[in-house]
């Protein structure tokens, strides 16, 4: 069936239809949940500009995730069918994945969707297909095309991220630009509503919270561990801690909110609560005393700002060695099933000093960074005044 085409603010054809004329067009690119949380970080660095004028969609058919879709529609753009949107011109191009970026014109902004490009190898078949190579998502595979690099600006958040790729893809250098990490920096612009947040999940003046982190994949905390939720609250009394759960969202988008609800009943009836999938997962780290994590982007967020870490479950294959990844895997202790959990929390406050230098080498400046990246890309003056960025907002929980 063909896809409706739709009024497009940023379309020639449809000009006359324009309240705002002259603007810049920008769209936003989102494959998946994760990518567009990333983006909504950044466009709030384009409010207030009557010269600019955002649309969005979702990439198809690589990531056609019914969750997507629904929260594209949350956040009440214009979402422009990726048909209709492979046929446009625009001025800047934002993209927290590299899915469908070569089939679109315009500018091409890439951010890191998790903690960075660099933190992790992940696995392929060599060309043979007789053994298995380690991949960067920094290598010339993925960020050349046709000889060409395929972003106008490829955003790192470290400058050892820099040192890889001119390593693994000498040919992009001149398209990098370290930036900082705008998911930390708003995680430690949210520290001072630690008390609203801990009031907002529940947690008593006496009580402690311990967040259970997991990304996604059968190498998972939660694919390893199914029965993790239900150790971990049996094991901690409930007077003295509150217990609240972080899925990855690409879990909630593949298996449906109602599965995970279905799976998790028991729990959530014995007092747990889920941060939902697309807002909120900020706000619980700030909030922690402890976490049990895995090796996804949210346990090294966490190490980074001085919650007490245990780690449940690591990849498949190894970490790049030195990244915040492999350090917290290497310095934290690991979660033992047969232990009295409660005994097995520590927090380690050098290992938060370290991990937020790893994180970012511009701390604090990212917002700034990225504004004048932006900027330099759709070819406006850049506004005045230093850019803020904004806490995150009290999260709410699903409970039973």
């Amino acid at each position: 069936m063909t896809e409706p085409w739709i009024r497009d603010p940023t379309a020639a054809a449809d000009r006359h239809w324009a309240t705002r004329q002259g603007c810049k067009s920008v769209l936003v690119m989102v494959p998946h949940l994760v990518a567009g949380a990333r983006l909504l970080d950044l466009l709030p660095l384009l409010e207030d500009d009557h010269r600019v004028q955002v649309v969005f969609t979702q990439p198809e058919p690589w990531e056609n995730w019914q969750a997507t879709g629904d929260f594209l529609a949350q956040h009440g753009g214009v979402v422009l069918p990726w048909s209709q949107a492979r046929r446009g011109e625009y001025d800047l191009v934002l993209a927290g994945s590299l899915r469908g970026i070569d089939e679109v014109s315009g500018p091409v902004l890439l951010i890191p969707h998790g903690g960075g490009f660099a933190q992790y190898r992940r696995w392929r078949p060599r060309e043979t297909g007789e053994s298995w190579a380690p991949v960067l998502n920094l290598d010339s595979t993925q960020l050349i095309r046709d000889g060409r690099v395929r972003a106008a600006a490829i955003v790192l958040t470290h400058d050892d991220e820099l040192a890889v790729l001119e390593q693994v893809c000498p040919q992009a250098v001149p398209y990098a630009v370290v930036a900082g990490d705008i998911a930390f920096d708003r995680l430690t612009t949210s520290r001072p509503h630690r008390d609203d947040y801990r009031a907002a999940l529940g947690v008593s003046a006496r009580q402690g919270l311990v967040v259970i982190s997991s990304t996604w994949g059968p190498a998972s905390a939660f694919g390893r561990h199914p029965g993790l939720f239900d150790r971990v609250l049996a094991g901690l009394p409930p007077d003295r801690y509150r217990v609240v759960g972080l899925l990855h969202p690409n879990i909630w988008s593949h298996h449906g909110a109602w599965q995970i609800r279905a799976w998790l009943a028991r729990c959530l009836r014995s007092g747990l609560g889920l941060v939902p999938p697309d807002a909120g997962w900020r706000a619980a780290l700030v909030a922690a005393d402890h976490l049990i994590g895995d090796y996804g982007s949210v346990t090294t967020y966490a190490a980074g700002l001085g919650v007490g870490v245990l780690m449940s479950a690591g990849p498949d294959g190894p970490l790049r060695s030195g990244s915040p990844a492999a350090v917290v895997a290497e310095s934290v202790p690991w979660w033992q099933p047969e232990r009295p959990l409660v005994e097995q929390f520590v927090v380690d406050a050098g290992l938060g000093e370290r991990v937020c230098g790893l994180l970012t080498s511009r701390p604090r400046q990212t917002g700034g960074i990225l504004r004048q990246t932006m900027y330099r890309l759709l070819e406006l003056t850049e506004p005045a005044g230093e850019v803020t960025l904004r806490p995150d907002p009290a999260p709410t929980l699903i409970t039973a």
